[in-house]
């Protein structure tokens, strides 16, 4: 009997697992293995990636796309035998499944952090820009379809092809440009919070429009199915409001702030998304949306939410949607785009889609007055693409709108759009931080009458009743030297999703803020809040949300606009419950060193043993013994000028112990002091002066000399007094060091050793540094204004954000 042989023979499905090499089987050519390998494969040349642009500034996306892109037929998989051993034809399947399950949950986590309500509040202003900037590249994006359809996207239908072109020219990628916004510190400006406030307009949108274009694009064209599909669409979306949505409320309602959520209440939720996910799906509208409407219906108030963003997010992000790059990549192939013709389409795309972004937002933002320059930059920002993007060109492929060509053509627009935002938006405006000038850059003044301003800076709740115990001993009793306190909360922008729900929460980010009308419950803020309501003290809390190699540049900035006298910032280490200190990581260590640096007044660190215990002390109840040991020396007049104004308060004593002898040596500790040592010996024997009269009228106050000929001497003295509460010491006094090796040098000789487990577990110490006039390592960070112009002159509480 004739047989077939021209027949494609199909071939056979992949086992899961396979019985391993000693079995004689090859691991790759079995499902699991070769996922596993392609997931390792795809996240270390995408990670590999993203720190070889980091230098350029490039959000993670873009690696993740080019690292997609060289993985595919455009680069490495030109070698049939790359494609063959690990993306063969026959586990894309199971690629895409798990990749897009992946996507799945990764809309739920954008659903998540997505508030219609701050939607609802966007300003006439910030609408209009938005529906400029999605209708003139739309409507331009029309055009272009022609033009393609015409040349290399001949025989697809119209109606779908030209929805598609249109949604994939508009777009502008919400969490992709609050990154870019982050990492340029523009968020606080009135650009960035358009930028915010138009972006999150015009997210909804795109999503409005791929819906249409999904229900368009489907195989049968019968513009009744269109119709009931987005009729369905439309009820599953009330049916998510009036039925879902009162669910997720009450498992809300029920899991209290401090409370571990409900295990329970996680798995019925993630269930519903996929749920959801299937019920969209079985509509025509992409099963993305159903897990997109389960993450906006979520209530935001509450830790619910923060919760969910935190069970799921890092497995997503960091594993899952990396093969959702790698999957468009291996659909990619750039070289389709060749010859003359393709290369000029690819331009004309391009140039389209800058062009209608770009103008069209521009031109909106001048007709509501906003100057020149912001609009420009305003409409650079609003050209960035994303996710978003690739999501719509994917179905868009998926559903044969577009052909090979065509998707490269415009996953490559999308990548160059983005690519381009960053380093144009630095080029054309990088507002300089602008701060009055001001002279009260210390504790240590001519006329103590004065106002003192402090930022104290936090990374968590752990420092809060140190912290506010510190100031409550700070506030002095001058009537007319007001204490004013700006408590500053330090919180890490990362590459996980859960910051940019941070940063659209906080609605600020770069230079920190002080919103009134906080809708999340910070419980820093709270805490100063509760203790401004009992105390005369001003406090003004703000956050700042910046990565950790450059948050430093916010707490300079501040602390020059706000015209503080000192900053007062944590130690990088804590005390644990055996009384060893751990580090909290390295990127705060140097963080504490950089602000030491730049710092554009006085520095305290902070080592916490736990001043007044682990609560806020009651003003009544405050009773601390401080002991300020004097070497000398600029840091120490300033440790010990900030002790004179503690001891004023009724429950401080304040011991000052001057160290004379062999082992005090004047020696080059700082670069530009103790060079004239007469100087320093005059300075220091003024404030002792006032110090020893002060004894006569303050029992408070206590002056006594030791004599140390040697470290040992030193040593012992110091362990003698290690049983008050705090140790006031200079940063750099003139004196030996008392420890072999230290890996804290920003604390000094002295603070080295009282910050040392050895020597006490529960004397809290704070490192002072006075402010040096000649240091001009702060002139980057903050712009003063020339022959007495205040018009950079900054209010004491930052106008509220509107985003």
């Amino acid at each position: 009997m004739a047989t077939n042989t021209g027949a494609p023979v199909c071939p056979a499905p992949m086992k899961a697992t396979s019985n391993g090499v000693f079995q004689g089987e090859n691991p790759l050519e079995h499902a699991l293995p070769l996922l596993i390998v392609q997931i390792i494969l795809v996240v270390t040349f995408s990670r590999s990636l993203a720190f070889l642009l980091k230098p350029l500034r490039q959000p993670r996306v873009i690696a993740e796309v080019i690292g997609g892109i060289l993985l595919g037929p455009s680069a490495f998989g030109r070698s049939d035998k790359f494609l063959q051993t690990f993306f063969p034809a026959r586990s894309m399947t199971v690629l895409d499944t798990v990749a897009n399950i992946g996507l799945l949950f990764f809309l739920f986590l954008v659903g998540l952090e997505l508030d219609i309500r701050a939607i609802r509040r966007t300003g006439k202003k910030s609408l209009g820009i938005a529906l400029a900037g999605i209708s003139l590249p739309f409507l331009l994006g029309i055009g272009t379809s022609i033009v393609l359809r015409t040349t290399v996207n001949k025989g697809v239908a119209h109606g779908p092809f030209l929805v598609f072109m249109g949604v994939s020219l508009s777009i502008t990628a919400f969490p992709v440009l609050a990154r870019i916004l982050a990492e340029l510190k523009l968020l606080t400006t009135d650009v960035g919070r358009m930028a915010m406030s138009a972006a999150a307009v015009n997210d909804v949108a795109a999503w409005i429009l791929l819906a249409l274009a999904i229900a368009l694009s489907g195989t049968n064209t019968s513009p009744l199915v269109s119709l009931w599909v987005l009729l369905c669409g439309s009820l599953f979306v009330v049916f998510a409001i009036i039925v879902l949505r009162p669910v997720l409320a009450f498992m809300a309602r029920r899991s209290p702030e401090g409370e571990p959520v409900n295990e329970l209440f996680i798995c019925i939720t993630l269930s519903l998304v996929l749920a959801a996910g299937f019920m969209t799906d079985i509509i025509g509208i992409h099963a993305l949306f159903g897990a997109f409407i389960v993450g906006i219906i979520i209530p935001k108030d509450g830790p619910f939410a923060g919760v969910m963003i935190e069970k799921i997010e890092d497995l997503v992000s960091g594993l899952f949607l990396p093969l959702y790059f790698a999957s468009s990549g291996l659909k990619t192939n750039v070289a389709t785009i060749s010859g003359a013709q393709s290369w000029g389409l690819l331009a004309l795309v391009i140039f389209t889609a800058c062009f209608g972004k770009i103008v069209g937002t521009m031109v909106a933002a001048m007709l509501v007055k906003v100057p020149c320059k912001e609009a420009l930059t305003l409409g650079i920002l609003m050209n960035t693409k994303g996710l978003v993007e690739l999501i719509v060109l994917n179905i868009g492929k998926d559903r044969k709108v577009l052909n090979d060509q065509s998707f490269a053509i415009l996953v490559l627009m999308a990548l160059f759009t983005t690519f381009i935002t960053t380093p144009i938006v630095m080029a054309v405006y990088r507002p300089a931080r602008k701060g009055a000038p001001y002279k009260h850059r210390t504790v240590e003044r001519k006329d103590y009458d004065t106002e003192l301003r402090i930022l104290a800076c936090f990374h968590s709740t752990r420092n809060i009743p140190t912290m506010i115990n510190l100031i409550e001993s700070s506030r002095g009793i001058r009537k007319r030297a007001r204490l004013t306190v700006y408590a500053m909360h330090l919180m890490e922008l990362s590459e996980r999703s859960s910051a940019i729900s941070m940063v659209h929460k906080a609605r600020n980010n770069g230079l920190p803020f002080w919103n009134r009308k906080r809708d999340d419950r910070d419980q820093i803020v709270i805490a100063f809040e509760g203790y401004q309501q009992l105390t005369n003290v001003i406090v003004r809390p703000m956050t700042a949300i910046s990565a950790l190699n450059n948050i430093h540049e916010d707490i300079c900035a501040s602390a020059h606009q706000k015209r503080a006298a000192m900053i007062l910032i944590p130690f990088h280490k804590h005390q644990r419950m055996d009384g060893a200190m751990e580090s909290l990581g390295h990127s705060l260590h140097v963080m504490n060193q950089r602000v030491l640096r730049h710092a554009p007044c006085s520095v305290g660190i902070l080592v916490d043993r736990g001043l007044g215990g682990t609560t806020q002390v009651a003003a009544s109840e405050v009773s601390y013994s401080v002991v300020m040991p004097f070497f000398g020396g600029n840091d120490d007049r300033e440790a010990l000028a900030y002790g004179i104004r503690m001891a004023e308060h009724p429950g401080i004593s304040l011991n000052v112990i001057k160290f004379v002898g062999g082992a005090v040596v004047y020696k080059d500790t700082k670069s530009d002091t103790n060079d004239g040592n007469n100087d320093d010996d005059n300075d220091d024997q003024v404030l002792l002066t006032e110090v020893i009269n002060s004894t006569k009228n303050q029992e408070s106050i206590r002056y006594e000399e030791r004599e140390a000929q040697s470290r040992e001497d030193i040593i012992t003295l110091l362990k003698s007094m290690s049983k008050c509460n705090l140790f006031l010491v200079g940063r750099m006094p003139p004196l030996v060091t008392l420890v072999q090796r230290t890996d804290c040098p920003e604390l000094g000789p002295v603070g080295s050793f009282l910050a040392s487990s050895e020597f006490s577990k529960t004397a809290s110490v704070l490192v002072v540094q006075q402010y040096d006039h000649s240091n001009s390592n702060s002139g980057p960070l903050v712009m003063e204004p020339i022959d007495g112009d205040n018009t950079y002159e900054m209010p004491d509480t930052p106008v509220a954000s509107s985003v």
